[in-house]
């Protein structure tokens, strides 16, 4: 593997580093690339493989987004005839085929960081404590606000009143007050971190609570989040607000973003869905708005093609996003995208005048009217900026007792809303138990009124098949009484005819009788058991004996009593068409809606056969 003298050493590379730092865009992403090429350097011999080259360039191409060409690389680097030294070094290459083609806004810087830290982090960074405050990601944060902080000259180091006022952002995030012995202590024992810190150092301080005494590590990593954002994303503020609608004119309440030139809006804190953004630019005004449709609080930003209104929490948040919104369109039109960075070079221009004032105080002595004049000065100015601190803090009270008074007046108010949410959860819960009830009786009421259909339309049918049974019950005593009467005319007929006559007429009335008594048979086969059963007479029944008679005709009429008399015992059904049988007087058609059940019928039955018994012994003797 051939190894390429890169520019006679790391003096001569820093020097080149140092030369680019004029472009606040270039020298940001130098300071994450000078880490990544020193972790290359092993040795700190200044010099780094060729291979190595190519694969940091390969992965700078793409976190940048540029378009990659190996063949340039190979060009750039190429031996000379005195051995396998390079008469090029890195830094030319970096800067013309890397750092002119790389553009703000086309990549994520934080990733492009994360490469270099990943780099350089497992060469450099050993813990010396096990499960210390700072955790991965928290050490890469603080490496990203140490690279935004530190001072452009090589090696980077952050001098100690810019660690102050990190560590001071960090503990306002948390809610601690800030305490700076620490930090004296610190400077005081270690006599090589006065001029600088290193960022090895600097995250070793912090890891071992040797800058701020922290119990909570989860406390501490959500304040180190926040001031993340705020320095290093130039987030100016953020924090939920009620947006108005452009179309259906309605109030939403959204998570806002506020950067340099331009305020996004989400629909959570967790920024996972992005409902738009507003472009800041010259010509967007912020304006106040008064309290209109139940809400307060209200602004407006102004652009030229849509008017944005938002309603903060209270008036301290309206008039914070009102500062924040102006100095995001200030610093538009100045041409800058970090306020932090902004702010780093003030104090920088204030270190140094003050430094300077400070030496042309050393080299001139002042007379002693001169620092009276400038004592009174001093005590003039410290007297109107306690006057002004007085009117600043009558002021907030002010303005405090009018929150706590608006605040109280809310409070009511938010009673006064519960209460009425009691009352109509109550009435709610009452009426939904009325309609329970209802509900019940209503089903009730349904199944009373089916059982009561059910009962009706069996008691119909019960009543349909009564009537029909009395119906049948009427023809059959009917055909009885015709039968009855028809059997008395021949009685009669038979009375009058000779004895003779009457023994051919009984003879043909035998045969003609037979064959009907087959078909009557036939059809009786046909009836059901019941009706068979219960006009059957018991089989105990016999007719009675009846005494021989003394004559011939009595003889003769004595048989054809018994004749007449055995028919009349013999079961009558419906389909009986015998002509023979005497009606009977006391079976006659009920009355209608008196029908009679077949026990009742067969009893008066057996009744009505036992009298015509009686009547008919009577006769014969």
């Amino acid at each position: 593997m051939r190894i390429i003298s890169l520019l006679g050493g790391l003096k001569t590379c820093m020097r080149f580093f140092l030369s680019f730092t004029t472009m606040d865009f270039k020298s940001e992403l130098l300071k994450s690339i000078w880490y990544a090429f020193t972790s290359l350097d092993a040795e700190r011999c200044g010099k780094v493989s060729k291979s190595q080259l190519k694969v940091l360039s390969h992965n700078l191409y793409t976190v940048l987004n540029i378009p990659h060409d190996p063949a340039i690389l190979e060009e750039h680097f190429q031996d000379d005839d005195h051995g396998p030294v390079s008469n090029h070094g890195y830094m030319p290459y970096l800067n013309t085929y890397i750092l002119a083609k790389a553009k703000e806004g086309t990549f994520n810087k934080e990733m492009f960081d994360e490469l270099c830290w990943m780099m350089t982090s497992k060469k450099n960074y050993k813990p010396t404590v096990e499960n210390g405050l700072c955790s991965g990601k928290n050490c890469f944060k603080l490496f990203c606000l140490f690279n935004l902080l530190s001072e452009d000259r090589y090696p980077l180091v952050m001098i100690p009143q810019e660690v102050e006022y990190l560590l001071k952002k960090i503990s306002t995030a948390m809610n601690v007050e800030w305490d700076g012995d620490l930090l004296e202590d610190l400077l005081s024992q270690e006599a090589s971190v006065q001029d600088g810190i290193s960022v090895w150092d600097f995250l070793e301080f912090v890891d071992t609570g040797r800058f701020m005494r922290i119990n909570c590590r989860e406390a501490f990593s959500l304040a180190l989040d926040e001031v993340f954002m705020e320095m290093y994303h130039n987030v100016l503020k953020k924090g939920y607000m009620l947006k108005k609608g452009h179309v259906r004119k309605n109030w939403q309440e959204r998570w806002f973003v506020l950067k340099p030139g331009l305020m996004l809006y989400y629909v959570g804190e967790n920024l996972r869905e992005k409902k738009g953004e507003i472009t800041l630019d010259q010509n967007c005004v912020v304006e106040t708005l008064p309290d209109r449709e139940g809400k307060r609080c209200l602004f407006c930003i102004k652009t030229p093609g849509r008017t944005f209104e938002m309603s903060a929490s209270d008036q301290k948040q309206r008039v914070e996003w009102i500062q924040a919104t102006q100095t995001a369109l200030r610093l538009t039109q100045e041409g800058k995208v970090s306020l932090h960075g902004e702010l780093k070079l003030r104090r920088r221009d204030q270190r140094e005048s003050s430094s300077s004032r400070h030496s042309s105080q050393t080299e001139e002595p002042i007379n002693q009217e001169q620092s009276q004049d400038l004592q009174n000065e001093i005590d003039s100015i410290i007297q109107h900026q306690k006057e002004l601190d007085k009117q600043r803090r009558e002021k907030e009270q002010k303005e405090k007792e009018q929150q706590l008074e608006l605040q109280r007046e809310l409070e009511r108010e938010l009673e006064e809303v519960k209460k009425e949410k009691q009352c109509l959860v109550a009435q709610m819960g009452q009426m939904e138990q009325d309609a329970k009830q209802q509900q019940e009786r209503i089903e009730e009421l349904l199944l009373t009124q089916k059982m009561l259909e059910k009962a009706l339309n069996d008691q119909v049918e019960a009543c349909l098949e009564e009537e029909t049974k009395r119906k049948e019950l009427e023809r059959q005593l009917s055909e009885e009484q015709q039968k009855a009467e028809q059997l008395r005319r021949g009685q009669e007929s038979t009375e009058r005819s000779t004895p003779k006559e009457k023994e051919a007429e009984e003879v043909k009335n035998d045969h003609e009788e037979q064959e009907p008594a087959e078909k009557e048979e036939e059809k009786n086969a046909s009836l059901t058991s019941s009706t068979i059963s219960s006009l059957t007479p018991p089989k105990s029944w016999s007719p009675p004996p009846l005494e021989k008679p003394k004559s011939p005709d009595a003889q003769r009429n004595q048989k054809q009593w018994n004749v007449h008399l055995t028919r009349l015992m013999t079961p009558i059904t419906p389909g009986d068409r015998s002509e023979h049988r005497r009606p009977s007087p006391i079976l006659s058609c009920p009355i209608q809606g008196e029908a009679l059940t077949s026990n009742e019928f067969i009893t008066k039955f057996q009744a009505t056969l036992k009298k015509e018994k009686i009547v008919e012994d009577e006769d014969d003797y």
